[in-house]
């Protein structure tokens, strides 16, 4: 009965804060803009809450929810903005929230909306398992908003609960993902891990010392850091920091790595990785920076998640020569191949590469999830339960008894082991491993294949228009 409850009030909670996204946007103001504002004002309603039970506040005077409550029209409007360039100058983690922090809902009438429906609600008292999980429902909606973009910073929770299961990281580890987005994984790590152990020292480890995660954009550190906090993790300091991986020189290392990193070129006006990380192989590819950092912070015996497009596994020149290093310092003991149609980017073809440091690579266990597999985010999402059979055949914790389901008998069995000999024969050690022979039928809806025409269009237009940049204005 008490878990109905629950999950009434999580849905009805949900309604609510949905509901006044969609007054938003009726006037203008994108879903990511809200998200953002939500946050700030609910770190602030939360705050007065904990000065009301006696705990005190955390906010500097002349920052705090009562004075924005008193307000309205114009003098709310300034007042909120006053705040938010005041919180913004703060450090820990009121300055990690607040990071570059701005108004996007300049109407008065609308900011007052979204503080009466906060004012509505007690949520510092609120159990962190639904106040979580609301904020995680909507930052969710959010990643699969094609129109507002923020699905780049978003992987879908089937896929990081399966990687966090057969990585399966141990309370008293720490655990890293330095393109963190809105922090799935270093969430459902802390999830997977919060029940290992019931001893207080383990517990305040876990919740503030565990994790660190990195981005590079503002306001996905300030989503990241409330999504963390709304689960009781780094309350004081959070594990967010907004910086740029790839060019990092700091000396942490990491029990675990899990990471779905930015895949592309750098953007023009970046700071070379190479200039800063001269040890790296030189590419001017960011998932192959983003393979090579992962691998520096690893400790020994540390262990790898890690989300790559296929050229990761293909191309030559200097990929082909990380790729190299990865096999003779790691063993690359397991690949699962994806099928498109799970991500934002339509088309993308990835892997998830499972590895460990201190050990060169042997044998490589690979299971196909992508022949004859279709998703779309829209009709047919992937989910956790689509993954059991991976989890199965991967065996943590006794990978020894791995079993192939292919054979001779089953040439379409998904999960195939390929020798050292087979690994270290192949031409340039490319490891794009096909066997299953599946007739693909493409059922795309003529909306989804009109969607993905146009998403392939505007690429290429993005691209011209880059090269145009480059050669300085010249017509094509």
């Amino acid at each position: 009965m008490a878990e109905n409850i629950q999950v009434k009030s999580e849905s009805t909670l949900i309604k609510k804060v949905k509901d006044i996204a969609n007054v938003l946007a009726a006037a203008g103001v994108g879903f990511t803009d809200y998200i953002t504002q939500l946050t700030y004002l609910l770190f602030l309603k939360m705050d007065d809450e904990r000065e009301t039970v006696g705990l005190g506040s955390s906010l500097p005077e002349g920052c705090k929810w009562k004075e924005l409550v008193e307000l309205s029209g114009e003098d709310l409007v300034e007042k909120y903005e006053e705040i938010l360039d005041e919180l913004a100058k703060e450090d820990g983690l009121i300055g990690t929230i607040f990071t570059k922090a701005s108004n996007k809902i300049d109407r008065p009438v609308l900011l007052a909306k979204v503080i009466e429906m906060l004012s509505s609600e007690n949520w510092y008292m609120m159990d962190g398992d639904i106040k979580g999980a609301i904020y995680e429902k909507i930052l969710e909606d959010n990643g699969q908003d094609k129109k507002s973009g923020a699905g780049q910073y978003f992987t879908p929770r089937a896929l990081i609960k399966a990687i966090v299961d057969v990585v399966d990281p141990q309370i008293g580890e720490t655990v890293a993902d330095p393109a963190c987005g809105t922090g799935g994984f270093l969430l459902h790590a802390f999830e997977h891990m919060k029940t290992q152990s019931k001893d207080i020292a383990k517990q305040n480890f876990l919740r503030n010392n565990a994790f660190y995660g990195a981005d590079n954009t503002p306001l996905v550190v300030t989503l990241a850091s409330m999504n963390l906090y709304l689960h009781d993790i780094g309350t004081s300091k959070s594990p967010i920091v907004c910086q740029d991986s790839l060019i990092d020189k700091s000396d942490k290392m990491f029990n675990v790595i899990l990471a779905n990193p930015p895949f592309g070129v750098r953007p023009q006006g970046s700071v070379e990785v190479y200039a800063n990380r001269p040890e790296f192989v030189k590419t001017s590819d960011n998932q192959v920076n983003f393979l090579q950092h992962i691998m520096s912070i690893v400790k020994s015996e540390g262990r790898v998640g890690i989300v790559l497009p296929d050229n990761v596994l293909t191309d030559g020149g200097a990929t082909a020569k990380v790729r190299e290093k990865l096999l003779k310092e790691f063993n690359l003991h397991t690949i699962l191949r994806l099928p498109t149609g799970i991500f934002y980017a339509n088309g993308v073809k990835t892997n998830v590469l499972f590895f460990k440091k201190g050990e060169p690579t042997e044998d490589i266990w690979v299971y196909d999830y992508r022949t004859g597999v279709k998703h779309t985010l829209a009709t047919k999402p992937m989910t956790r339960e689509d993954l059991d059979d991976f989890v199965s055949c991967y065996c943590t914790g006794h990978m020894q008894d791995r079993v192939e389901t292919y054979s001779k008998e089953n040439p379409n069995g998904r999960w195939r082991k390929f020798t050292k000999e087979e690994v270290y024969s192949r031409d340039l050690l490319k490891l794009d491993f096909k066997w299953m022979d599946l007739a693909e039928k493409d059922e795309r809806s003529v909306s989804e294949l009109l969607t993905d025409m146009q998403t392939k269009a505007t690429a290429i237009n993005d691209a011209v228009a880059k090269l145009q940049e480059i050669l300085g204005g010249i017509e094509l």
